[in-house]
């Protein structure tokens, strides 16, 4: 399972009345690595004048790596991350996740290009 859902807010799901707070909060507790990754590439995002940042920190447990995986496999999540820190998220793979200002185009797309994905290959990682 990708999340670790409540009872209560498992039958708010199935009433249809799940708040974005709600929300965020089942993704943190549940993806508790790769929630503070993209948290702390918010901080460096914001604090400094780059028009985006990437992670460079290779996870080291499976548990790591799956957290990463379902995080930024899920539409859902990603959008609400999105929503939730005013950034716009990207994935490479599950060690090179990218948090972009929403207006940063340029670096956003040289991130997400055919070049950069290929430039990002590493033998080491084939079965990450």
């Amino acid at each position: 399972m990708s999340l670790t859902v409540s009872p209560e807010l498992l039958e708010k799901a199935q009433n249809g009345k799940v708040g974005h707070d709600e929300f965020i909060a089942c993704i943190a507790e549940s993806l508790p690595y790769a929630w503070g990754m993209v948290t702390r590439l918010v901080g460096e995002l914001k604090d400094g004048g780059e028009e985006g940042v990437q992670n460079l920190t290779v996870p080291e447990t499976e548990e790591q790596w799956g957290q990463m995986f379902r995080m930024f496999s899920s539409d859902s999540m990603r959008n609400a991350i999105q929503r939730h820190f005013g950034v716009r998220l990207a994935f490479q793979n599950c060690c090179k996740p990218g948090v972009f200002r929403p207006d940063a185009k340029d670096a956003y797309e040289a991130f997400v290009s055919p070049e950069a994905q290929l430039l990002n290959q590493d033998p080491t990682l084939v079965n990450c």
